[in-house]
């Protein structure tokens, strides 16, 4: 399975996020499955790289032409195939076609952007791909939270809960994505 990891692109954040995800990601690998990424050398894109790399995985990096014009961001050199978008909308498109799965771990703006995308393409029955959050730490309490006042003002629908995981073990996100 090739599972689309979004998530931090800094180096800045505590390194226990970047163990996580580094940790998570080596055991995916040696599961079988391949990573589809936004290309990234640093923060949690690079450390899941590095994770599917220790156990061996297909590595995919998908990113703006832009990125690497103007050095927005490290890459990480060891791809197996890296692949250049014109824009952020084309990278996104391309990670959601070529994955089976998502792991959202922690993030900015630009993990945000994805997990909403892909959470509103499956409330629309547009894919019915498995979606992971990872809560490491607490991170995502208050993204749920929000989700869970915007359902009981009526902006969502309940249903929205059905269409994703979130978990925050190893164990849980390893059961949830072979299953």
């Amino acid at each position: 399975m090739n599972i689309c990891v979004f998530g931090s692109a800094s180096d800045d954040i505590d390194k226990r996020y970047i163990e996580a995800v580094e940790n998570l990601s080596e055991k995916l690998a040696n599961e079988g499955h391949n990573l589809v990424f936004g290309a990234g050398g640093c923060g949690l894109m690079g450390a899941a790289a590095r994770g599917f790399k220790k156990g061996g995985a297909k590595i995919v990096g998908v990113v703006p032409q832009y990125f690497k014009d103007h050095f927005v961001e490290t890459l990480y050199e060891e791809c197996d195939e890296l692949i250049y978008t014109e824009d952020m909308s084309e990278r996104k498109r391309i990670m959601v076609n070529k994955s089976d799965a998502f792991l959202i771990t922690p993030g900015g703006l630009g993990t945000f952007d994805e997990l909403f995308e892909i959470l509103t393409l499956k409330q629309l029955h547009m894919m019915e791909k498995p979606i992971v959050i990872y809560n490491i730490d607490g991170y995502y309490d208050n993204i749920e939270e929000l989700l869970d006042v915007a359902i009981k003002k009526k902006f969502i629908n309940a249903s929205c809960k059905d269409s994703y995981a979130y978990l925050g073990s190893d164990s849980e996100i390893l059961d949830y994505i072979n299953k």
